[in-house]
């Protein structure tokens, strides 16, 4: 499908999506920089640290690293809109309308409480 789009929204949904990763990651990683405090600090054994950071690696990790690099560009974009990964005025007009049904969707989805922006 992303064939139908222009060369500028072609560019800019794999900018905004490669965003979209990184902020995701970030939120991920800022979760297990938690567990490293807890380990500096004595409340977690070296083999507790190791478990999660291994958790994190086969899940999270992963799972991002498959959202981003093998689904929909367009469904991922218009959910990080809606959720909040981006700032929607970081996309612009163009794109907006280029995906509107898509952000649309994740916006009904939202309303209705099905889902809801990642935790930071």
């Amino acid at each position: 499908m992303i064939n139908n789009y222009s060369k500028k929204v072609k560019r800019e949904l794999r900018e905004l999506a490669a965003q979209a990763y990184e902020n995701e990651l970030a939120f991920e990683l800022k979760k297990l920089e938690k567990s490293f405090v807890e380990w500096r600090n004595g409340s977690i054994s070296s083999s507790e640290l190791s478990h999660r950071v291994h958790r994190h690696e086969t899940s999270a990790s992963k799972s991002l690293y498959k959202k981003y690099n093998y689904g929909d560009i367009h469904l991922n974009v218009a959910y990080a809109i809606v959720t909040g990964i981006v700032d929607e005025q970081a996309a612009s007009e163009d794109l907006k309308k280029a995906i509107a049904s898509f952000i649309n969707f994740y916006q009904v989805a939202k309303d209705d409480g099905d889902i809801k922006a990642p935790e930071h």
